[in-house]
């Protein structure tokens, strides 16, 4: 083969590598672009035409910290163990909850996702998005950015002793607003403040004052949980809406923006 000859092979098979890429897209960059995120779906097709989702759902994928991924398609939730290896989402062991499903088309939703990432679909980045192909559909989600601790009421969800959550006693609509150093605090029947001081993941509380009327038990325990959680330190953790505050002794209160 002649230089002339070889050179010409070259550039063609240059010329090639280049064209392979402009998707606009980056396969497999690696488990850190998306370990600790959720996802939520922004478009999804089927052999090239959009795929109809039950009305209300979307396709939700989160990749934990310790290598699982948590799939939801509106109605059950499935999770396994993945790896991001080489462009190809592999889950193994997919199980899934077993809930009776609203309606069949549900049902039928779960299957189609399970099948999906059952088979080794591809991933990539595109920009900020995750693309996953694979069965003749390809998904679009985009990431879902956690809630902010200042800004907005946050409204208290459920209470944490040790290991066990529990729901608050009568639904009482305690609150918290973090604004500026200062927590506005409403215990479901005193109004308080305090300020407060964030340093990584843990908020030290300063000064809590509070109304003192007399409230009823279910009050009264949500009350005491939530000003437990405000004296002094806590650790807190915000994952997508919810943020929870724990003190020194396990005790603790969930809210939700």
């Amino acid at each position: 083969m002649s230089y002339r000859v070889l050179a010409a092979v070259i550039a063609v098979a240059l010329l090639a590598t280049g064209c392979g890429n402009r998707s606009g897209g980056s396969a497999g960059q690696g488990s850190g672009d998306v370990q600790g995120k959720v996802f939520t779906s922004t478009s999804v097709t089927e052999q090239g035409t959009p795929r109809a989702m039950v009305e209300g759902t979307r396709v939700e994928l989160r990749f934990t910290d310790d290598g699982r991924l948590l799939a939801n398609a509106g109605c059950n939730q499935m999770q396994g163990p993945v790896t991001l290896d080489g462009g190809k989402l592999q889950v193994t062991d997919l199980s899934s909850t077993a809930m009776g499903c609203p309606s069949p088309d549900l049902h039928k939703q779960d299957a189609w996702l399970s099948k999906l990432l059952s088979a080794g679909p591809s991933w990539k980045m595109d920009g900020s998005n995750l693309v996953i192909t694979g069965s003749g559909a390809e998904i679009v989600l985009s990431a879902e950015a956690p809630a902010k601790l200042e800004g907005g009421t946050w409204k208290l969800e459920s209470l944490v002793q040790a290991d066990a959550v529990s729901s608050v006693p009568g639904r009482v609509p305690a609150t918290l607003k973090f604004a500026d150093g200062k927590v506005s605090v409403f215990t479901g029947c005193n109004d308080g403040s305090a300020s407060y001081k964030v340093d990584g993941q843990t908020i030290t509380f300063d000064s809590l004052v509070h109304t003192d009327k007399a409230c009823g038990a279910d009050e009264t325990a949500a009350e005491k949980a939530v000003v437990a959680a405000l004296s002094g330190q806590a650790t807190y953790k915000i994952d997508r809406s919810t943020l929870t505050l724990t003190n020194a002794k396990g005790e603790g209160v969930q809210f939700k923006k």
